[in-house]
């Protein structure tokens, strides 16, 4: 399947939209159906996303890599921060969210043996559940998926570079006003319109100048979701992003939304849809208030390096290979991804009302939640 037989019958579906949303359709809406319309959009259809070539290469045939396929010990120093999270919280499952190529869930699994009774898979790409159940197939037993959330959840939850894909509404201050941008068809091609709104980042700007940036109500949704859902457990979501201070900065001006192909980036999200990822930066004070406000306990955040190395990342590498070493130092770099990559962590259920709040060990030193 080639990217071009991918964007024409997209981009017809999301003209027809357009039209049926009255000419102008949400920023929201257009990246919903650019990365989930089933069988076209980026994480629906089948062109490869996720590579990495031996030795630390990156494929061409491949769009990113995220840390699990970067290296095999991530998933066995988050195992580490997960066992501690099941038996604290008495559960033996795991949920992941948006699990890609099924790379961490291999690593979770085999780091954790008998101690998780069922891994729960949740992810509308289709395409990425066969091969999920392809790398998966040692453990068919214990693996099953899901499209949606029951009406009650046990276990750990974990999701890597899911909440950066959730759809955003794009804002635009023009000359003091604020308007929210949508898509709009112009001579049968796609682009910008802005409406005026009454929607505001969730801080004031100070200056006049021009400002655009996203506001994430699906993300904070989707935690208040789970919220409602996980009656016990524990949450951790790893993603790049910064604290609301940092993320609406004044010089920040051009937001932070931009797009992945063949391990480049862009920000010309309006073409070849269907065929280049969509993301933006996760605004982790709003992701940590929501799941406040709806129940959790915000029991840790630090950047992703700090993590790692708290839950062991060390003693992983202790008989790596040197190549093995090199790819793991990147996981924790400050000018790689250790530091632009941060980690959030919840905590539901009974646990909560405990006189000494449990301290996750990915947290045990560097924590950051003062700066949310």
């Amino acid at each position: 399947m080639t990217a071009d037989i991918l964007t024409i019958p997209l981009q017809t579906r999301i003209h027809e939209a357009i039209v049926q949303a009255g000419g102008w359709l949400g920023f929201d809406g257009f990246m919903s159906m650019a990365l989930y319309t089933p069988g076209l959009g980026y994480y629906a259809n089948d062109l490869r996303k996720f590579g990495l070539m031996p030795g630390g290469l990156t494929d061409a045939g491949s769009d990113f890599v995220t840390a699990p396929e970067m290296s095999l010990h991530f998933g066995r120093a988050l195992a580490a921060q997960v066992s501690e999270a099941l038996l604290k919280t008495g559960t033996h499952e795991i949920w992941e969210f948006g699990a890609g190529s099924g790379a961490l869930a291999l690593q979770l699994l085999r780091s954790l043996g008998p101690s998780v009774e069922r891994y729960t898979i949740v992810d509308l790409s289709g395409s990425l559940r066969e091969l999920q159940h392809t790398r998966l197939s040692e453990f068919a037993g214990k693996v099953q998926w899901a499209t949606e959330l029951p009406v009650q959840m046990k276990g750990v939850l974990v999701g890597n570079e899911v909440l950066d894909a959730m759809p955003v509404k794009l804002l635009a201050r023009l000359k003091g006003v604020w308007h929210e941008r949508g898509v709009v068809v112009h001579e049968g091609a796609l682009t910008y319109a802005d409406q005026t709104t009454d929607l505001r980042p969730p801080v004031e700007f100070e200056g006049e100048h021009d400002y655009v940036t996203e506001i994430h109500q699906q993300a904070e949704g989707f935690i208040r979701t789970l919220a409602d859902r996980l009656t016990s457990g524990a949450a951790f979501f790893i993603d790049y992003g910064f604290p609301e201070l940092e993320y609406y900065h004044p010089q920040r001006s051009m937001g932070t939304l931009m797009c992945h192909r063949a391990h480049r980036l862009d920000a010309d999200a309006l073409t070849d849809v269907g065929s280049k990822d969509i993301t933006a930066h996760v605004n982790f004070t709003g992701i940590a208030l929501a799941g406040q406000e709806a129940g959790l306990r915000v029991a840790g955040y630090a950047s992703q390096g700090r993590f790692l190395l708290n839950s062991g990342l060390l003693d992983c590498l202790e008989n790596a290979s040197l190549s093995e070493r090199g790819m793991a130092q990147r996981l924790v770099n400050e000018h790689e991804m250790g530091e632009l990559f941060k980690v959030i962590a919840f905590e539901a259920g009974e646990c909560n009302s405990t006189t000494a709040p449990w301290v996750p060990m990915g947290f045990a030193v560097g924590d950051r939640m003062h700066t949310l």
